[in-house]
């Protein structure tokens, strides 16, 4: 039950949430486009799930939500929106920017 509520708490707090992995380079690289939105630091929050104690717990409830079992998963003004690729694909059609404006 903890996971589940720190994983809504991030998404509920956040414009972006991002759940990612220090080592990954599909997570560095959408936390770069994410860093290149310019946002205040209070609006994006992110979670390095290797880097916590209940990561494992955190990422089965977010991929039970989502569906999506892979790392980052990404929600935008509590939505899902997807991962690394779909953030790349929202940032070139000017959806991104969209998203965020919203």
């Amino acid at each position: 039950m903890a996971a589940k509520q720190a994983a809504e708490k991030l998404i509920s707090e956040n414009l972006i949430a991002v759940f990612s992995k220090s080592y990954c380079p599909y997570c560095r690289q959408a936390k770069q486009v994410i860093s290149s939105l310019g946002l205040p630091s209070n609006k994006v929050g992110i979670v390095e799930l290797d880097q916590m104690n209940d990561g494992s717990d955190i990422q089965a409830y977010v991929t039970d939500k989502t569906g999506q079992r892979t790392v980052p998963n990404i929600f935008i003004n509590g939505k899902h929106l997807g991962g690394c690729s779909d953030i790349l694909e929202a940032e070139k059609s000017g959806e991104l920017k969209k998203l965020v404006a919203a």
